[in-house]
């Protein structure tokens, strides 16, 4: 009787109106604080919704907000130490021309209910505590190294962090990491690399001399990640080494780019050959389907109708004549003329 009265709508979404955090099958969080960290990072404490299975530290949660019309979803590593009133945190570093990171940063309030997902990620420490852990961060990269560290850091017993950024102000929970150097639970070495400059991992020899002992953990750049990688390959020590990357390492792409067209909108952007169709066409204001937006969930997977994109990891080049569906992931392609999208 009572859903007869409601339809179309059924009961529960009439609650979902009152309690938006109540539902179990759409993840949501209501922003309960958002405090600063520097002048360009902030920390959003998120109560999350019932639906939610907790996270392993480390890891990061996908949230989604919507910015003029369009909902943008991007990976936060979750920072908070154990609570007690299940709440989660996320610290952000607004990137420039970062819409969705300067947004959260500059406009974000609490009472905000954001969209989820489930907790995801590998770049958690082993059941099996190692001995000796070295933490390899740079600039926002300490995000998911400070969630493990305030889970973690009382049963670990020799860590070594070296974290860079470019001033000691911008170093994110610089008080925190601090104290904890003071109180012995760390050894810390700031790199402020407007003075020092980018770190080298040939430097590692003389400022971490035993890390070839030692379980590492990098997040940062994707250039110091691909250093460290190599580095590391190079001394036959890749399984000591684990890395955190919330991007795809893309290189610049040859050619001019082009148009995409998105035939079922009867849309066209002009899409230059250097940036990833997703974000063209999300900036355009095309709603599109997004995952993790590294190349690997394959969450933004379109048809290509017709036309060539760049894969914008290797340079190769897909293309699709008139009528092929050829599936490409929209968040590492870019246009290599014009091509025509099945959207």
């Amino acid at each position: 009787m009572v859903k007869a009265a409601t339809t179309p709508l059924l009961p529960e979404d009439y609650v979902d109106l009152f309690d938006p955090l109540r539902s179990t099958t759409q993840l949501r969080g209501r922003v309960e604080a958002v405090t600063p960290e520097t002048t360009d990072a902030v920390t959003v404490t998120i109560r999350p919704g019932r639906g939610w299975r907790g996270h392993v530290p480390g890891q990061y949660t996908r949230v989604g907000v919507d910015i003029d019309g369009v909902r943008m979803w991007r990976a936060y590593s979750i920072t908070s130490g154990p609570r007690t009133d299940s709440c989660i945190a996320i610290t952000v570093k607004a990137i420039s021309g970062g819409a969705v990171s300067t947004h959260l940063v500059e406009s974000l309030q609490a009472g905000k209910v954001i969209q989820m997902e489930q907790a995801a990620g590998e770049f958690v420490l082993p059941q099996t505590l190692p001995r000796k852990v070295l933490l390899l961060t740079g600039g926002s990269g300490i995000t998911p190294v400070m969630g493990i560290l305030r889970h973690t850091v009382e049963r670990l017993d020799d860590v070594v962090l070296l974290h860079s950024a470019p001033r000691p102000e911008d170093v994110i929970f610089a008080d925190e990491l601090r104290g904890l150097a003071a109180d012995g639970r760390i050894s810390l070495q700031e790199r402020h690399t407007d003075v020092d400059g980018m770190l080298n991992a040939t430097e590692l020899d003389s400022l971490v001399p035993d890390w070839r002992e030692r379980a590492t953990f990098a997040c940062g750049p994707g250039g110091m990640l691909n250093a460290l990688e190599s580095h590391w390959e190079t001394a036959g020590l890749a399984d000591l080494l684990t890395i955190e990357k919330f991007r795809p390492a893309l290189r610049e792409a040859s050619g001019e780019g082009g148009t995409v067209r998105f035939t079922k909108l009867d849309r066209e952007v002009e899409s230059p050959g250097s940036r990833p169709i997703l974000d063209v066409g999300e900036e355009a204001g095309v709603l599109m389907p997004s995952g993790c937006r590294m190349g690997v969930c394959f969450g933004c997977v379109l048809p290509l109708r017709e036309g060539s994109v760049r894969d914008l990891r290797s340079g190769d080049v897909t293309t699709a004549q008139p009528g092929d569906g050829v599936l490409i992931q929209t968040c590492i392609s870019a246009a290599a003329g014009r091509c025509d999208i099945d959207l």
